[in-house]
């Protein structure tokens, strides 16, 4: 297992809706293992094959516990919406915004061998499979802000001393690479 790298926006990767797995092979498991290795290693809640360098759709989840990966995820979501709460993103350091998100999801897919998974949960594991599966849209959680929050969000994307606070996250976590799969990022880190 190695820790991959993770893809900062502004990465054409992290825009780009992912491909589904057809492939469930040797390479599939080492690319979820290294998934796995990678989150535990930056602490994040979940993670996205294209935060990763990799256009498959898969993504890795640690929340209260529960540890799980999904391959070609169909969410179901409930009607009710939970309360706005921050979510950051390994793939947008140091920022972080309130997000509206339904309560309730089931995520229905496969492992990496093929046998179906459900995953069910409310809370933050319902918002986490939430974001995850917008990464493999090609979709980032600052796309669902509204109004002047997202304007902000994105006025501090363009701000030079964002590249800085990208470039430094990038350097502290090069330190811990080493993967075929090259440079490159995830869903927030727990709150």
């Amino acid at each position: 297992m190695a820790v991959l790298g993770i893809r900062i926006v502004g990465d054409p990767i992290l825009r780009t809706r992912a491909d589904e797995v057809t492939d469930f092979g040797p390479e599939l498991r080492k690319l979820v293992a290294d998934m796995d290795e990678t989150m535990e290693n930056v602490e994040g809640a979940g993670l996205a094959a294209p935060q990763v360098g990799v256009s498959l759709r898969v993504f890795t989840y640690q929340i209260a516990g529960e540890r799980g990966h999904l391959i070609n995820p169909v969410l179901e979501l409930g009607d009710e919406y939970q309360d706005d709460v921050n979510e950051g993103c390994l793939s947008i350091p140091g920022l972080g915004y309130p997000v509206r998100r339904r309560s309730w999801t089931r995520a229905t897919g496969v492992d990496v061998e093929g046998n179906p998974v459900v995953v069910e949960g409310e809370g933050f594991l319902a918002r986490c499979l939430q974001h995850e599966t917008d990464h493999l849209d090609g979709i980032l959680y600052i796309d669902r802000l509204t109004g002047e929050t997202k304007k902000d969000a994105f006025r501090k994307l363009r701000d030079t001393s964002y590249n800085s606070v990208a470039a430094s996250t990038v350097s502290k976590r090069s330190a811990a690479l080493g993967s075929s799969f090259g440079a490159g990022a995830s869903f927030g880190q727990q709150a």
